[in-house]
């Protein structure tokens, strides 16, 4: 079993640990995950602790073909530690209805986040549990998406044959390896050819250079050059994209940037490896990062709603820096650590930040699931975990992915009251309440009534 993965669960309730790895352990490597500016490249004692269990080699699976759409789908959802395969059958059932009812964009890792090392010795694959993820994704009407991290510990200088989960994400693969691993994912895409679009690493892992303070935005580079090239030589149709890196919380507005706002300061260390990277790439398809609203831990600012604008004014500087590349949001967070709040807040939240990354022009948003292992309460998950039934964010993406799809031209829409946020196309409105207490508005000509941070939909036009 693979151990849950650290820093993508960080702004939810705690995740069980998968494997039997003392606490200690665990709690060093979350903190790793937490503080992603601070990883380093340092190599010591990597080993290695499970030993890769050789699988018999078997055929590629026969997924069938995404869903012909008239537009891209703009919202989806990554698949992480736990998962509808991990759930009975019932539930795996209504996991593919939540998921497949509006065909929307879904995405796997290679290594970690629910899947084991894909080549645990040069030239010895090991596709098993990508294949069942895969086909999941397939059965659940998917536009499916890889996202190539991480890397077999032997190209990290690890062992080969073993995997040392606890660095899976804070080792880059050794620059002499780079060939290697742009290999390994001309190998994936042959072994998936319905999936079209790749995403090249994860948030920098293991390029920080604590020699410089700074992200090693060349090595990254390198790396994905290699990538590219690997990709488009598969296959000429297939899109990639980079960097993948991670915005983080908003620093204090008297830091240095060339990115800020009410909702505090981009760190500048970022814009400068995505700079780099936007000089020196081969090619792209398509821009990704990810981010949180949060400023220096300390929650948003000025609020939990203003401070969704970082999003905005981010998309906005990204397309301006690219020449206008398709921009994807690979993850995004909105709630600060123990907030308290409750699943209408949470909804209400993540609403109004699928309304900022539509109307700021966002290509592709990406929902990182929450799924935790066993029953109980699971903040912000898409169904309950072993018992089955829809939770709210789950009608949420449905929603915005049926109504407003990538192109979709928004239209105007007034509220006599500004705490009522809305979003509009010529066919529908979604509203939010984004206060705590019942209200009455006027939206879109009509007299609606609100419950605390609930959210509505009303056609238009006949719809």
């Amino acid at each position: 079993m693979i151990p849950t993965d650290g820093r993508h669960a960080r702004r939810r309730s705690p995740w069980p640990i998968a494997v039997g790895a003392g606490i200690l352990a665990v709690v060093l490597v979350a903190g790793i995950m937490v503080y992603a500016s601070m990883r380093s490249k340092s190599r010591e004692g990597f080993s290695g602790s499970d030993v890769a269990t050789a699988q018999p080699e078997a055929p590629a699976p026969t997924l069938e073909a995404p869903p012909q759409l008239d537009a891209w789908p703009r919202w989806g959802v990554t698949h992480t530690q736990y998962s509808a395969d991990n759930e009975p059958e019932e539930v795996v059932e209504q996991a593919r209805g939540v998921l497949g009812r509006v065909p929307m964009l879904q995405n796997q890792h290679i290594m970690g986040w629910g899947v084991g090392n894909p080549e645990p010795s040069p030239g010895r694959f090991s596709f098993r549990d990508l294949d069942r993820r895969l086909t999941f994704m397939s059965s659940a009407r998917a536009v499916p998406v890889i996202t190539l991290c991480c890397a077999p510990d032997w190209m990290k200088g690890g062992q080969a044959g073993r995997t040392d989960w606890s660095k899976n994400h804070t080792v880059a693969p050794e620059p002499e390896h780079f060939d290697d691993f742009a290999a390994l994912a001309a190998r994936v895409a042959k072994q998936y050819p319905t999936v079209k679009h790749y995403m090249v690493w994860n948030e920098f892992k293991g390029f920080w250079d604590p020699t410089t303070n700074k992200w090693d935005a060349r090595g990254y580079t390198e790396m994905y050059n290699k990538v590219y090239d690997a990709l488009k030589k598969v296959d000429k149709d297939i899109q990639v994209g980079g960097p993948y890196m991670s915005i983080g919380n908003s620093t204090s507005p008297d830091t240095r940037s060339g990115l800020s706002g009410p909702w505090g300061t981009v760190d500048q260390r970022a814009l400068d490896a995505i700079s780099y990277w936007l000089q020196h790439k081969k090619g792209a398809d398509f821009i990704v990062v990810d981010g949180a609203s949060m400023a220096d831990e300390k929650g948003n600012v000025p609020d939990d709603f203003t401070a969704l604008g970082k999003f905005g004014a981010i998309t906005g500087w990204l397309r301006q820096q690219s020449g206008d590349l398709p921009v994807w949001w690979a993850e995004w967070y909105v709630e600060p650590e123990n907030s308290g709040w409750s699943e209408d807040k949470r909804t209400a939240v993540q609403a109004a930040a699928l309304m900022e990354f539509a109307r700021s022009g966002v290509t592709t948003a990406l929902y990182w699931n929450p799924q935790q292992k066993d029953e109980g309460e699971c903040p912000g998950c898409l169904w309950s975990p072993k018992v089955g039934g829809e939770l709210p964010m789950a009608g949420l993406l449905s929603g915005f992915t049926r109504w407003f799809p990538n192109g979709t031209r928004l239209t105007d829409v007034q509220s006599s009251d500004p705490r009522v946020k809305a979003l509009g196309q010529e066919r529908q409105v979604v509203m939010v309440n984004t206060t705590g207490e019942q209200l009455t508005a006027t939206v879109d000509g009509r007299s609606v009534s609100f419950a605390p941070y609930e959210i509505k939909w009303a056609g238009r036009g006949g719809a």
